[in-house]
């Protein structure tokens, strides 16, 4: 990043500081002068502040618009940003002066962080412009703010404060007036806590531009239909139902059709590596969590046990304890490594309900998961060829921009949240960093993130309308063998323990088929469409034919339908769209005369007339070639 480039960045910064707290201000002067504050953290460009309205209040979706222009309007106020400094003492009293109590809680929470000092935000107007200001608010808020104003001893009218480390623009005419708004309502419990009170959490955008404002807003109107829980209803891909549970997906045939294409994929690809495939049951007994450090550690994310014949099970949350079975049911010889399992284990855990989101987040989900056993001489190779995995994936689907996570541990977390050895840790998080380093893999380095056992590599991937998934995994587990006394007969004749790198490229059949919906907009190439082909006759006679058609095709395994109902023409094309099937083929008196067949590509939108024959082989190659 150049020095304009980090300058604009920081103004940014300031003018969505700033922005908070006028909105804050034009909520208050506006619509209740007692409003409650709470807090406004950011999520990538949305921003948003909770507030609680006094009873008898209600704030709509619909008056955002106007509170957007009462914003604008304060921005071109001008009002500047001043900051004051006080002690404990002081900020107690300024804070009870603003009647805002949770922020009295928040001052006990950053005591520590802020040691003596606590900064306030000021914003004022002169005083002779005090009574255009009363002409257009509320006149609790005026008492209010007279009372703030003379007890801190200011010149001008204090028209907001706030307790805010900023930073802040010096004055409201550094603000783009146009580059910012209120984006919508949601509700939201205090601390995500359902015995607090529910507040009213206010979204919105600001950019350095209108251009830009205007170009996001564009991108989200592409988003919303390219959401994955439309499309996967207009699709007929996947169901919920509510005496099945939350969290727990139907796969209709559509959506199966998918599953086993991408199941087909990996599996193929494994066979290239050399991965052998396992079976491993869904449910074990409470003794192998315990011995592999899953139940310590993610005992909140399993569904609750059940008792059978005086023992304890759990539904598998993860495959990687049963795989060390599986290596460990017989003895093994270095010659043997390494070793790569492989399996589509079906895996359950309990997502808080508030998290649950479509195919994203799911509570019933099938892993694509391999565990690979291997010597620290062949860690790696090994590695590599995860990541050589990854982004041939990533070719074949079109995913151009993606970012590898290094994941480190936080050393206050050892023995909590992770395996508490530092010096492994230290060790096995410079091997992988040196192996990045080495193979010129770019990534970024987050600490304490890491799997409990180890190190590990997230993949950021972009979708074709730029929203960011985590979907891919690679992590090194330099721990848990040793629990499970897995090894190997090195040359000498000594046992050693494996390293187990713990991947998963392609993520979940579900967080993956919501990501494939999204990116391709539900219109899936061939490869993947559930249906590749449908046959459009142009009036009853050549029903017939299209049927002698769809046999042909479907001996060479192409997914094709007639469309042999009684809606009209035009209707069946228009039904064929809305489904995005890839190729709608129309046969008539003209196709049946000439053999031939009336093509038209969906994504392309080409129509052209072909033989029979050439339009079967151009299907099967681009489907067994993945084109």
């Amino acid at each position: 990043m150049n020095k304009v480039e980090q300058q604009d960045d920081v103004l940014l910064l300031k003018q969505r500081h700033s922005l908070a707290h006028i909105l804050a201000q034009a909520v208050q002067r506006t619509i209740d002068p007692m409003a409650k504050l709470w807090i406004w953290p950011s999520i990538d460009v949305w921003f948003y502040y909770d507030f609680i309205f006094s009873d008898g209040v209600e704030f709509k979706e619909e008056q955002l618009k106007d509170l957007t222009k009462k914003m604008q309007w304060i921005v071109k106020e001008n009002q500047p940003f001043h900051r004051i400094d006080v002690d404990y003492k002081k900020a107690k009293e300024i804070v009870k002066m603003m009647g805002e109590e949770f922020k009295l809680e928040l001052m006990d929470e950053f005591k520590s962080q802020w040691e003596t000092n606590f900064s306030f935000y000021i914003n004022t107007i002169p005083v002779a412009a005090k009574d255009r200001l009363i002409k257009d608010t509320h006149p609790d808020y005026i008492k209010k703010y007279e009372k703030l104003t003379e007890s801190l001893k200011q010149k001008d009218f204090i028209t907001f404060i706030d307790m805010c480390e900023g930073p802040h623009v010096e004055t409201g005419k550094e603000i783009n007036v146009d580059a910012f708004q209120l984006d919508k309502l949601a509700g939201a419990y205090r601390r995500g806590k359902s015995e607090n009170p529910m507040m009213t959490r206010i979204y919105w955008l600001a950019f350095e531009s209108k251009d830009k404002l205007k170009e996001y807003n564009v991108m989200m109107e592409e988003a919303k239909k390219r959401d994955h829980r439309l499309l996967g209803k207009q699709l007929h891909i996947y169901a919920f139902d509510d005496e099945v549970g939350p969290g727990l997906p139907l796969r209709l045939p559509n959506g199966t059709i998918i599953a086993d294409e991408v199941e087909r994929l990996a599996k193929e690809t494994e066979e290239h590596y050399d991965y052998k495939r396992v079976r491993s049951p869904h449910i074990a007994k409470k003794e192998l969590y315990l011995r592999s450090g899953h139940l310590p550690y993610y005992a909140e994310s399993m569904f609750p046990p059940m008792e059978l014949d005086g023992e304890t099970y759990y539904l598998k949350a993860m495959n990687c304890p049963h795989h060390h079975k599986i290596y460990g049911a017989e003895p093994k010889s270095y010659k043997d490594l390494p070793i790569r399992l492989a399996e589509y284990g079906h895996c359950y855990r309990y997502e808080d309900s508030g998290s649950l989101f479509g195919l994203m987040r799911v509570r019933s989900m099938a892993m694509n998961d391999a565990h690979i056993y291997c010597t620290t001489e062949q860690f790696e190779e090994e590695f590599m060829k995860v990541v050589e995995m990854y982004t041939y994936y990533f070719d074949l689907f079109g995913v151009d921009k993606y970012q590898m996570r290094l994941s480190t541990h936080g050393k206050e977390g050892l023995g909590k949240k992770y395996v508490d050895n530092e010096k492994l840790w230290i060790q096995t998080e410079n091997q992988v960093r040196d192996i990045l380093v080495k193979n010129n893999v770019p990534f970024v380095e987050v600490s304490n993130e890491a799997a409990f056992y180890g190190p590990k590599i997230d993949v950021q991937i972009w979708s074709a309308i730029g929203r960011e998934f985590t979907l891919a995994t690679n992590q090194v587990d330099f721990a848990v063998p040793e629990r499970f006394n897995l090894t190997y007969k090195d040359r000498d004749g000594t046992d050693k323990t494996p390293i187990c790198l713990h991947r998963a490229p392609l993520s979940t059949h579900e967080r993956f088929i919501g990501f494939l919906l999204e990116h391709y907009a539900g219109a899936f190439p061939l490869r993947l469409a559930p249906v590749q082909i449908k046959l459009v006759p142009v009036a009853e006679p050549f029903i017939t034919y299209a049927t002698d058609i769809k046999h042909k095709m479907k001996a060479l395994w192409l997914r094709v339908e007639v469309d042999d109902g009684d809606d009209s023409f035009s209707k069946k094309i228009r039904n064929a769209e809305l489904m995005k099937i890839p190729y709608i083929v129309i046969v008539g008196e003209k196709e049946q005369a000439n053999n031939s067949l009336s093509i038209r590509e969906y994504t392309s939108k080409k129509q052209y007339e072909i033989s029979v024959d050439e339009f079967m082989t151009k299907c099967v190659t681009e489907y067994k070639e993945r084109e």
